[in-house]
Parts: C-alpha cells; sequence; structure tokens
C-alpha cells in the first residue's frame, strides 16, 4: 500500500484511503502515517503506534506519541520525552525535556534546564556544546541561537561553519539562507557573508533562483540570485481591498 494514498479523516480519529476507512475502528486522535507505515495514535489506553490495519505494533503505551522518522519515534512517559525504535523500545536510558524528530541523523533535545543541542542516533550528544536553541539538520547544516540576538550555523559534528552571527538565521536551501542583522532581512550565502548590500522588511527563501522580498517602504518586489530585482506592480494589501 501506498502510504501517500492514506490521509487522516477530518476529525482526526481516524484513517482513510480513496475516501473510504482504512480499518474500522476509530481513536480518540490519530497522526499520519510515515514509513515502515506507523501511525501515532492515542485511546483510552495512552498514546502508542498502529499498523495499516489499525493494530499496534507493541504493547507499550505513552503519555504522547509522534510519528517515525529514520525508524525512530518521538514519545513521552511521566519520566520525560526520549526515543523508540519499532518495537516500542527506548533507544537510550536519558530523558529530557522535549525532543524533536530525527533528520540526517541528528535529533534536537531541549534539557530540564532549558539547553538545546543534538544526539545521534545512538541517544549521545552530537558534540560538547549548548545553546540556546538548535534546529533541524538540513543539508548537513543547522541552525543554532546563543542568545536573543546571536544566530549561526553548525555542521553535524557542531563545527561552526562560517562563524559569522545574525540576529537571526534559517536553514540553507539551495546555498542561500535567510537571515537579520541590525539593518533588516537578507539572503547569506554558506560563506555567511551577505548576498548583497540591501536590507528588507522580511525576505522568503529563493524559489526557482527568484525570492519574494517585501522593502522596508512596505513594496513587494522579487530578486534573482543573480541581483535583478522586479518591483511588483501593485502590493498585497492594494489588490484585496
Amino acid at each position: 500500500m501506498d502510504l501517500k494514498e492514506i490521509e487522516m479523516s477530518f476529525d482526526e480519529t481516524h484513517h482513510l484511503c480513496h475516501g473510504n476507512p482504512l480499518y474500522a475502528r476509530k481513536f480518540e486522535r490519530v497522526m499520519s502515517f510515515h514509513p515502515p507505515g506507523l501511525a501515532a495514535v492515542r485511546d483510552h489506553s495512552g498514546a502508542y503506534h498502529i499498523d495499516v490495519w489499525g493494530n499496534p505494533v507493541y504493547t507499550a503505551r505513552f503519555l504522547k506519541s509522534f510519528g517515525y522518522y529514520e525508524g525512530l519515534a518521538a514519545v513521552c512517559d511521566s519520566r520525560g520525552w526520549f526515543h523508540i525504535d519499532l518495537d516500542g523500545r527506548a533507544i537510550y536510558t536519558e530523558r529530557y525535556q522535549w525532543t524533536g524528530n530525527f533528520q540526517e541523523g541528528r535529533c534536537v533535545v531541549r534539557t530540564p534546564e532549558g539547553e538545546y543541542f543534538h544526539i545521534d542516533r545512538s541517544g549521545s550528544p552530537a558534540y560538547p556544546g549548548r545553546y540556546r536553541y538548535v534546529g533541524d539538520f538540513k543539508y548537513g547544516i543547522a541552525v543554532v541561537y546563543t542568545g536573543n540576538t546571536r544566530a549561526s550555523h553548525i555542521d553535524k559534528n557542531g563545527n561552526l561553519i562560517h562563524g559569522q552571527w545574525y540576529r537571526e538565521c534559517d536553514v540553507y536551501h539551495k546555498g542561500f539562507a535567510t537571515a537579520r542583522d541590525e539593518r533588516g532581512y537578507l539572503h547569506i550565502g554558506k560563506d555567511g557573508a551577505p548576498a548583497y548590500d540591501e536590507r528588507y522588511m522580511w525576505v522568503e527563501p529563493f524559489y526557482n533562483e527568484w525570492a519574494l522580498c517585501r522593502t522596508k517602504d512596505g513594496e513587494l518586489v522579487t530578486r534573482s540570485k543573480d541581483g535583478t530585482v522586479v518591483w511588483l506592480a501593485r502590493s498585497m494589501e492594494e489588490e484585496t481591498v
């Protein structure tokens, strides 16, 4: 069965395939199916995972359960948050205040003290550093914050990839990341340097070499990677009047 053909019902109590119930029963809540064909659900017994026939895949029950990513799922019990394998077994003994989902062999966790870092698939810290916040890895790079206005990027071993710091940073997409410095929003390359001198009220990631931006005067423009700027004839607000 192609998991892309399965969707949640409108009330999120069961799953549908081509508009028909995938199985007979209903739950308090269901989430989407993820490879290898398991979905997080909750009923009177607790939170756990089911297969495409609606059957539990293990006997354990949790307070919360989330989808499988890279064969591991985030769950929560009375001791805290952690990850389980496909058989419902914890892959490490540590418990966290919160965990994310595994992406590219790394996962974001938050300690009871409020510190963020990444763990590997064994549950071990991927590097010694601790941050105010970290994001998921994409193309081997993740955003890190050391304070309210200090953001940069690291590799999977915790090394800064460019050593430049901004007030805000986002993930890299097709070689560029959106960022904000004291002058406004912009795009930066993997060297951490601004891709251009202009600053904007906000910018979107490049989409097929063009990015939507709003100038500080409130006008919408599109900007290409080669520096071409096209001013849109009318703003979104004007078009909806």
